[in-house]
């Protein structure tokens, strides 16, 4: 997966929901952020420490899970 060295899961943090390395912020409170519009540079203007690889490796990431996700076939 690209962008695997920038998330990461730790069961202590975020109850072990993907987040940005050496952050508290979740992958999917950035994917949340994108689809309601705001840009990578108002996301990086409210939180310094985040980069535009970082929310790089959020969308990867999220195309990663869309690609390997197999829904089970519903029965009628």
């Amino acid at each position: 997966m690209q962008g695997e060295e920038r998330i990461t899961s730790d069961p202590e943090i975020l109850s072990g929901k993907p987040i940005i390395r050496g952050t508290r912020l979740a992958v999917e409170f950035i994917l949340e952020q994108l689809a309601a519009g705001a840009t990578d540079a108002e996301l990086i203007e409210d939180y310094p420490h985040l980069t535009r690889e970082d929310i790089l490796a959020c969308l990867a990431y999220a195309a990663w899970i869309v690609k390997e996700f197999r829904p089970v076939p519903r029965t009628a």
